[in-house]
């Protein structure tokens, strides 16, 4: 859950994957009114009811809330998007470039090096000794580094 709503705050996820994450929950034996309110949201209106179930939803089941936009919800998105580089289901280059692009440099102080090996990418053909297989390598690290990091680790 924690992850479908970071990524649907930086546009990687969908307002239907929160309510499927919801139904999970449902089904793992978590409870309460506004995560069954949550769960219980037609795919076809997610965009339109999440928003306001959201909140209360996250509540039930421990979660922080963070609102799109915040530095929170933003460390909390590259968290979900680090894990993916680390369980290999997204490519080290496409984090990069994704964290270079969304929250560019000198946004969050977490995200700054994986602009910084996004843009490293760029320099490839001029720099001497490293090849692509290098920056992926270091990018993985940093992946890994994000993940077990305490200061990305936000509760919702």
């Amino acid at each position: 859950m924690r992850d479908a709503v970071a990524l649907r705050h930086v546009d990687q996820g969908s307002a239907a994957d929160i309510v499927r994450a919801a139904c999970d929950l449902l089904v793992a034996g978590l409870d309460g009114p506004g995560l069954c309110a949550l769960a219980a949201v037609s795919i076809h209106h997610a965009d339109e009811d999440v928003p306001l179930l959201l909140e209360a939803g996250l509540e039930d089941v421990g979660l922080e809330y963070h609102p799109k936009g915040s530095v929170a919800a933003a460390e909390a998105a590259l968290k979900a998007m680090a894990s993916r580089v680390v369980s290999g289901v997204l490519a080290p280059g496409a984090l990069a470039e994704w964290a270079h692009s969304t929250l560019g440099h000198e946004t969050l102080p977490s995200a700054e090096r994986l602009a910084e090996l996004d843009d490293a990418y760029d320099l490839l053909e001029y720099a001497r000794g490293q090849t692509f297989e290098q920056l992926d390598a270091g990018i993985a690290a940093e992946a890994r580094r994000i993940v077990m990091s305490d200061s990305t680790a936000v509760s919702g």
